[in-house]
């Protein structure tokens, strides 16, 4: 092909700024494969009580089961990323689901701890690299400009996957088992698996393989290492870690900590979600009318994104110095819902000034690097509840760490988010590389 039919190839697959046809349907299929991520994943925190006392676990077990989730989800998340970069998302994505789905059955018979814990690290193998992977999806849908609101909907998934399901959950709970609980959420995997099969599609907007042979590449060193990736980490890492615990010992803090009834615990659960999901709306909604308005991505994503988590932090840090369960609720559920803006601007910052062919690796790599907290933080939590004079007193010990680490990633996000200027650096650096590739390979 000669380098005009390249180009032209090029500019057909990347250079139109509309919204194709069947880009809001992809939408919302793939925040139902959130919305099922995320149920999944917050069954475990949910029916932590009746887990803890049939299988008679210590806080410091249920921490480890809690952490189990993610031991392999990084490295399935950088696994499945590289793959992305050349395997359509269609297919990649209704695998991952197949995983989750199958992962759920074992527990609806008789398990012992270690079924339960197996099982779990298989599931969190499969959701390791969900959102990296349905973000680069549905970015070949949307231009750079469009992508942050579809980005908060998206994000969406985590919230309304809680809110929907922990009624639900919490009902099958109380009235018949924690283990048919588990065989639930099999089944909504695999109904979602065959509307993925009848409706899923690629996106028309950039083609892998077309891009991958004509497109200007930087080197991963140089972006894995550029401040803004680095920032993205920091700053998410913060928000991921109030996200777990909330996942894991949100739930078992209303009951055993503040003393209410599982029923009751399981519709306090929902309202940091529905908090949370109000954040993550605005966040999209008020970053693109920034953009629209002239501002640029550092003050329109990056700042929008890192203070809310430094905001969240010190109201977290209050929690332990008050008294009254509704006061402490209520921060804990103000605190913690703010992390939420984090998660819609960082992919998009990302994709600003990382190329198209390899923005499937990068985006599985940050989730990758991020979600580390969710090994770290359910364990923490666990051996400050066990190692404390009273479980109240570990909890808030536990809270405490949180809002700490919030506020430090939320400074780092403030100090090292520049997407616009990031840009601009890698490609001056990649150009020079580029020119001597090509002399070396002229003919002349």
């Amino acid at each position: 092909m000669s380098v005009e039919g390249t180009t032209e190839v090029v500019g057909k697959t990347i250079g139109t700024k509309g919204t194709p046809k069947g880009a809001w349907t992809v939408t919302f299929l793939l925040f139902l494969f959130m919305v099922v991520n995320f149920a999944d994943k917050i069954v475990v925190g949910l029916a932590g009580v009746p887990i803890m006392t049939d299988l008679k676990l210590t806080p410091e077990q249920f921490g480890l089961l809690g952490s189990s989730f993610f031991f392999l989800f990084s490295i399935a998340a950088i696994v499945v990323g590289f793959i992305v970069n050349k395997v359509p998302t269609r297919w990649v994505l209704l695998v991952l689901a197949v995983i989750w789905a199958l992962a759920q059955f074992p527990m609806v018979g008789t398990v012992s701890f270690t079924t339960l814990l197996i099982c779990r690290i298989v599931l969190g193998a499969g959701e390791g690299p969900a959102f990296s992977v349905a973000a680069h999806a549905i970015y070949k849908w949307f231009p750079d400009e469009k992508r942050t609101l579809p980005t908060a909907i998206l994000s969406q998934g985590s919230a309304f996957g809680v809110i929907l399901a922990v009624p639900a959950l919490n009902w099958v709970i109380v009235n018949h088992s924690w283990h048919y609980a588990f065989g639930a959420l099999g089944v909504v995997g695999l109904i979602w698996v065959c509307a993925w099969l009848a409706l899923g599609k690629e996106g028309p907007l950039e083609d892998t393989q077309v891009l991958a042979a004509t497109e200007q590449k930087i080197p991963y060193l140089q972006l894995l290492t550029s401040r803004t990736f680095i920032g993205c980490v920091a700053a998410t890492f913060g928000a991921y870690w109030a996200l777990s615990l909330g996942l894991t010992w949100f739930t078992p803090f209303i009951v055993k900590g503040l003393g209410f009834s599982q029923s009751q615990a399981g519709f306090i659960s929902i309202l940091p979600w529905v908090f949370g999901a109000t954040i993550v709306i605005l966040t999209g909604w008020i970053s693109q009318v920034m953009m629209a308005r002239g501002y640029n991505t550092r003050v329109a994503r990056g700042v929008l994104g890192s203070v809310p988590l430094v905001i969240g932090g010190l109201i977290l840090a209050v929690m332990p110095h008050v008294q009254g369960a509704g006061l402490q609720i209520a921060l804990l559920v103000v605190g913690s819902g703010l992390c939420g803006a984090i998660y819609v601007v960082c992919p998009p910052m990302l994709g600003e000034f990382t190329p198209t062919s390899q923005r499937g690796a990068i985006l599985a790599i940050y989730g990758a690097l991020y979600t580390l907290a969710g090994i770290i933080a359910p364990a923490v939590m666990g051996a400050m509840i066990q190692r404390a004079g009273s479980t109240v007193d570990g909890y808030m010990a536990g809270f405490t760490i949180n809002a700490v680490i919030m506020v430090g990633s939320g400074l780092l996000g403030l100090l090292l988010l520049w997407p616009n200027s990031e840009k601009a650096r890698l490609t001056r650096g990649a150009a020079p590389q580029a020119a001597s590739l090509k002399g070396a390979v002229s003919p002349t």
